[in-house]
């Protein structure tokens, strides 16, 4: 019985691992820092990690459940975030420079 609860309590723990993603969060340029700062509040308060902070644009890396893109875009009817998966980019050249 040990082994079966053990099982149980671990595979409960990688469904919720399974759960979290890697994402990108922007905001329009005019949105007020204080919405910001709710936004990534709300994710923290689920569990959630912001890895990246950006300072040029309104925007934010972050580890969140799923279920919190839905509440990041309820925070403010006004300035509505883009909310997209964090990847690798590259760029890679399909033909040499020609001088």
């Amino acid at each position: 019985m040990k082994f079966n609860s053990l099982f149980l309590s671990t595979l409960g723990l990688v469904a919720v691992a399974s759960a979290q993603r890697q994402v990108l969060v922007t905001y329009p340029n005019d949105t007020p820092p204080s919405v910001v700062e709710q936004a990534k509040s709300a994710i923290l308060a689920t569990g959630g990690k912001i890895t990246e902070e950006f300072s040029l644009i309104k925007s934010f890396a972050a580890t969140v459940s799923s279920d919190i893109i839905d509440t990041l875009n309820a925070l403010s009817t006004s300035h509505k975030p883009i909310v997209e998966d964090d990847q690798t980019v590259t760029i890679q050249r399909q033909t040499p420079l020609e001088h």
